[in-house]
C-alpha cells in the first residue's frame, strides 16, 4: 500500500516537475535541454551504448556536480580494468550534467535520471539494460532500484554516505527507503559509522572502501593559478568563505562590513597590509549573482572572477564565480572558512581544501561529513568554532601566524595522502560484482 501511494504521487506530481523545469531553464538553460528524457522518454535520445571485448556497460548516478566529481576520480580505474567498457551517465542537475560531458569518451552516452515514476524507470533500464549500475553517494529511488532488481540489473551504492539526520528520515518513510536501500545489490560505505548506519536499513553493506575524494589530485596548473593571483595580492592576507551557503553570506558581509569600519590601534600603513582581503565562493552556481548582489547592498566593492584578467584587482570582496577552480581559490587563501557549517546545512567536504595545503576553520554543523571533520581536527588541518564570528576571528589570527598557519597546511596535505586509496578498492569491488552477476547463481 505505501508503495502504490509512492507511485501515485510520483505519477501526479510530474506536471509540477514539468513546471519546474521550465522555471530553471530561465535561469540555467541546462535544464531545459532533452527534457523528455526525465520522464523516460528515449526516441530522441542516443541509443545504447556498445561495448567491446567483453567488457560491460557501466551505468554511473551522479545527481549533481559533488557526485560527478567522485565519479571522474574512480573512472580511471574502471576504464583501465574494462578497457572496452562503455559508460553510461545520468544526472539530476544542469551542473552535474555539465561537468559530466568532460568525462565521456568516445561511444559514451550522457543521459537524464528518469523522473521515479514506475513507468520511466522501467523504460529507462529496459533501453538501456546496463550490465552494472552504480549510484555514487547518496542517491536511492524506490522505483529505480525495483526496475534493476526486477530486469536483473546489479545496482550498488559506491562512496556512500548516511549521515544522521539522513537515517531518521529514511527510518520515517514507514519502511518505504529501507526496502530500496535492502534490495541493492552491495554498499560500499565511506567509513564504519556509515556502514553500521546502513545496517539498521538493512543494506548490504559489503565492504568500507573510504573516500574516493581522497584520491583527487588538484592539478598542479590550478594551484599554480592560485599562487599567481595570492602573490599579486601584495602580501596581504586572503580568507576565504568557501563553498557558502544561503544565510552564510548575509552573516558573512555583515561581519566583514563592521570589520571593515573597526580597525585596529595602529598606523594606517600596517593596517592597510594587515588588513585581509575576502574572497567569496558560493557553493552554487546559479546563486552567482544572488551573492554578487547582496555584497552590492552592504556597501561592499565586489570584483568577479569571471571579469579577471592576470590577477584580481581590488576590491573589497571577491567572488569566485567560476567552476572548476577551487583548487585555484584554495591556494590564493591563507585560510578557508567551511560553507554549510556554519548554518544547519550538514558542512561541505574538506578535503580538496586538505589536498591543496589551505588550513580550515569550520563551524559546528558538519554531520554531512562527520567522520572526515572529526579526522581534519584530529591531524591538526582544521579547527572547529562556535559560530563566524569566532571563525572570522580565528580565521585572522591563523592567517597572522605564518608558523601554525603552515604547520596547518603541511598537516592537511599529510591527511589526504593517508586516506588514498578508496578508488582503486571501488573499482575493483564494482568489477567483482559485475562478474558475479554475468556468472548468474
Amino acid at each position: 500500500m505505501l508503495h502504490a501511494l509512492y507511485d501515485l504521487a510520483t505519477w501526479a506530481t510530474q506536471p509540477l516537475l514539468r513546471r519546474k523545469l521550465r522555471r530553471r531553464a530561465a535561469a540555467e538553460p541546462g535544464y531545459g535541454h532533452a527534457v523528455p528524457e526525465r520522464f523516460g522518454d528515449y526516441r530522441a535520445a542516443p541509443a545504447r551504448p556498445q561495448p567491446s571485448g567483453g567488457a560491460p556497460l557501466v551505468w554511473v548516478h551522479a545527481v549533481s556536480l559533488g557526485e560527478t566529481r567522485a565519479a571522474a576520480i574512480v573512472l580511471p580505474h574502471l576504464r583501465a580494468q574494462w578497457p572496452g567498457m562503455r559508460l553510461l551517465l545520468t544526472h539530476g542537475t544542469a551542473t552535474g550534467r555539465a561537468e559530466g560531458a568532460a568525462l565521456l569518451q568516445p561511444g559514451d552516452v550522457q543521459l537524464w535520471q528518469p523522473w521515479d515514476t514506475r513507468a520511466a524507470t522501467r523504460r529507462f533500464v529496459h533501453a538501456y539494460r546496463p550490465d552494472i549500475g552504480v549510484l555514487m553517494e547518496t542517491e536511492v529511488w524506490p522505483n529505480l532500484v525495483q526496475a534493476c532488481v526486477d530486469l536483473g540489473v546489479p545496482l550498488a551504492l559506491a562512496n556512500a554516505r548516511l549521515s544522521d539526520k539522513s537515517l531518521r528520515g529514511a527510518l520515517r518513510t514507514g519502511g518505504l527507503l529501507a526496502a530500496a536501500y535492502r534490495a541493492l545489490a552491495a554498499v560500499y560505505a565511506q567509513t564504519e559509522a556509515d556502514a553500521a548506519r546502513f545496517r539498521q536499513l538493512g543494506a548490504p553493506v559489503a565492504g568500507v572502501l573510504g573516500n574516493l575524494k581522497f584520491d583527487a589530485q588538484p592539478p598542479e596548473a590550478l594551484l599554480a593559478r592560485g599562487r599567481a593571483w595570492r602573490a599579486a595580492a601584495g602580501g596581504r592576507p586572503v580568507i576565504m568563505l568557501a563553498s557558502s551557503r544561503e544565510g552564510e553570506e548575509l552573516e558573512f558581509f555583515k561581519q566583514i562590513k563592521a570589520l571593515a569600519l573597526v580597525g585596529p590601534a595602529q598606523s594606517a600603513i600596517n593596517f592597510v597590509e594587515s588588513k585581509p582581503r575576502w574572497l567569496i565562493v558560493p557553493r552554487h552556481p546559479q546563486r552567482f549573482d544572488e551573492v554578487a548582489r547582496l555584497a552590492e547592498q552592504h556597501g561592499l566593492r565586489v570584483s568577479r572572477r569571471s571579469a579577471w584578467a592576470d590577477a584580481p584587482p581590488p576590491a573589497d570582496v571577491w567572488l569566485g564565480d567560476s567552476l572548476g577552480e577551487m583548487p585555484a581559490y584554495y591556494a590564493l587563501a591563507d585560510v578557508a572558512l567551511l560553507g554549510g557549517s556554519f548554518a544547519p546545512l550538514g558542512g561541505q567536504n574538506l578535503i580538496e581544501a586538505a589536498a591543496c595545503g589551505c588550513p580550515v576553520v569550520m563551524g559546528p554543523h558538519t554531520f554531512n561529513f562527520a567522520q572526515v571533520a572529526e579526522q581534519a581536527l584530529a591531524a591538526g588541518a582544521a579547527l572547529r568554532v562556535a559560530d563566524l564570528a569566532q571563525g572570522l576571528d580565528a580565521a585572522q589570527a591563523l592567517a597572522a601566524d605564518a608558523p601554525r598557519r603552515q604547520a596547518m597546511a603541511d598537516a592537511g596535505r599529510l591527511f589526504a595522502r593517508r586516506h588514498q586509496g578508496a578508488a582503486q578498492r571501488t573499482a575493483q569491488a564494482l568489477k567483482a560484482l559485475c562478474q558475479g552477476a554475468r556468472q548468474g547463481p
